[in-house]
């Protein structure tokens, strides 16, 4: 199976996440020409090495119409009413007496417009789907924090585009690497206070804290700011187990180095390669339904699927009185199963909801993309158990043949000629 561990001995910030994985891919170069290109206004991100405790890694750099934002992660969001109070969150690579600096000279960005802003980015609907969420996570950590709905959150425009382009090459990383699960480290989050506009916070900064929720976590000797909000809401989003590293054949190691240097390598490091075995424990609830209409049951299955859910499907079955009736099944992962319990609960009729914990056998899965004369198509490869095919997705071939007004078997066979393997 392929698997991606991050190492977070030292926290995590989105740039040093983002150079971490970075090293993974071997083609630095690409990455940062695709970064350039998807449309983040003003925005220059370039990559550089960096040398901490005699290790060499990667530091990467964003800068906003030239200039590098002093105060790093910089979810340094204002509300509309109290403008001149910067937030206190700021990336642990950076200096705290410099937080403020660019304040009081730029617009501020609602949750609303950020967006809106990633849904004009030249990216894929999963890097986009992915950044949002990642995005709710830090905007529902905030409106916790200072008790306002997430509408009225606003965050500081310069501190936006670097932290929205820490996120979505975080984003663009995963789904070229493509792992079939990420596990990482129990997050070092620093400890003591950090100075800021409001006066002095403690470590972890509060929404961060918030985001952490439910994440093994630790303060350690280390003062300052090692977590930042983008760092903790980037693993929420993509980790899907926190623990020590898996028997794994390690095939490359990457090294996200911060700007900032203490007694301890300041980096996250990432190990890829193939962790042991194509089995995975999963849990199945389910429920019987005889009062809910096609509509609602169709509108809950959206819901599940939004909640979490690996699969959502539904049966024909005779209940009790002869009445006909549905069985609601959900597939997920064990750590997922009480929040899909109470997915199911709250958007459906049931009064009872079975579990029963399982193993899956699964096929190691990639996804590559080639180029035919009518444009890109993703194609599927799956291979383990002494199987390996490959198959055109489904969404491109006919997204294809409707921009081209051409039969889909037209597509699948430009798909044949241009990778003749594939099928």
């Amino acid at each position: 199976m392929k698997t991606l561990y991050l190492e977070c001995a030292m926290g995590a910030a989105g740039d040093m996440l983002t150079a971490a994985l970075l090293e993974l891919t071997g083609d630095r170069q690409a990455f940062l020409d695709k970064m350039n290109a998807v449309g983040l206004p003003g925005v220059t991100v370039s990559a550089e090495e960096s040398v901490k405790c005699g290790i060499t890694g990667t530091h990467i750099r964003v800068t906003v119409d030239g200039k590098e934002e002093e105060a790093g992660d910089a979810h340094e969001h204002h509300h509309h009413h109290d403008h001149e109070h910067p937030h206190e969150h700021h990336s642990h690579d950076h200096h705290e007496e410099e937080h403020d600096h660019h304040h009081g000279h730029h617009h501020h960005a609602s949750v609303a417009d950020i967006e809106a802003l990633i849904n004009g980015l030249a990216v894929s609907d999963r890097v986009r789907a992915d950044a949002k969420a990642v995005y709710a996570l830090i905007a529902d950590a905030e409106s916790r924090v200072h008790g306002r709905p997430v509408s009225d959150i606003h965050f500081h425009e310069v501190g936006t585009l670097d932290a929205v382009a820490d996120v979505v090459g975080v984003c663009l990383l995963m789904e070229q690497l493509s792992p079939d699960q990420v596990i990482a480290s129990p997050v070092h989050t620093g400890s003591g206070h950090v100075h800021c506009a409001h006066g002095i916070l403690p470590v972890p900064a509060p929404a961060t804290a918030l985001i952490l929720e439910g994440i093994p976590s630790c303060g350690g000797e280390i003062m300052g700011e090692l977590c930042t909000p983008t760092g903790a809401a980037l693993l929420k989003h993509f980790v899907s187990r926190f623990g020590s590293r898996p028997v794994m054949a390690v095939e490359a190691i990457g090294y996200g180095m911060g700007k900032k240097d203490f007694e301890q390598a300041n980096c996250v490091r990432a190990f890829l390669g193939e962790s042991e075995g194509e089995r995975e424990t999963v849990t199945k609830l389910e429920c019987n339904l005889d009062d809910m209409t096609g509509e609602e049951i169709g509108f809950a299955m959206e819901q599940l699927f939004a909640a979490g859910a690996r699969d959502v499907y539904t049966q024909p079955i005779g209940m009790k009185k002869s009445r006909p009736g549905i069985l609601l099944s959900v597939i997920c992962l064990t750590q997922d199963a009480d929040k899909l319990a109470g997915a199911m609960m709250k958007h459906t009729t049931t009064l009872g909801i079975r579990r029963q914990d399982m193993s899956r056998y699964f096929l190691r899965r990639k996804i590559e993309t080639v180029t035919t004369k009518y444009g890109p198509v993703r194609i599927k490869h799956a291979s383990g158990m002494g199987v390996d095919r490959a198959k055109p997705e489904y969404e491109d071939l006919a997204a294809l043949a409707k921009e081209h007004s051409l039969p889909l078997s037209v597509i699948r066979e430009a798909v044949r000629e241009a990778a003749p393997d594939q099928e």
